[in-house]
């Protein structure tokens, strides 16, 4: 096998070297979206931001106004796999307490 540095039969370097560069994308991000009913105490939506968004009282307080009056609001932005997991939970603990709040995903 000839190196890539010795020259061919022809006086000329034959050897091709190819560089691949992996690009690698981002995976997408997702918006979880909480949303307004007219059942769901505020407490209650506040509890939710505070236990599953970590979020401050003063945050969940403010985050969960915007919802109440502008109908929905996004409370994070998060991998398919993160999002998919709090929607899930917010919804199941919203059920068990036997509250109507909607908590969706979209892609960014």
């Amino acid at each position: 096998m000839a190196d890539k540095d010795t020259p061919g039969k022809d006086g000329s370097n034959s050897g091709v070297l190819l560089e691949t560069k992996t690009k690698t994308q981002r995976p997408p991000l997702y918006k979880v979206l909480l949303l307004n009913d007219d059942f769901t105490p505020m407490e209650f939506v506040v509890h939710v931001l505070e236990r599953f968004f970590g979020m401050s009282h003063a945050q969940s307080f403010e985050l969960m106004l915007t919802v109440h009056k502008k109908g929905v609001a996004v409370v994070g932005v998060f991998s398919h796999e993160v999002a998919e997991t709090k929607v899930s939970q917010v919804m199941d603990f919203a059920r068990r307490h036997q509250h109507p709040l909607q908590c969706t995903m979209e892609r960014e």
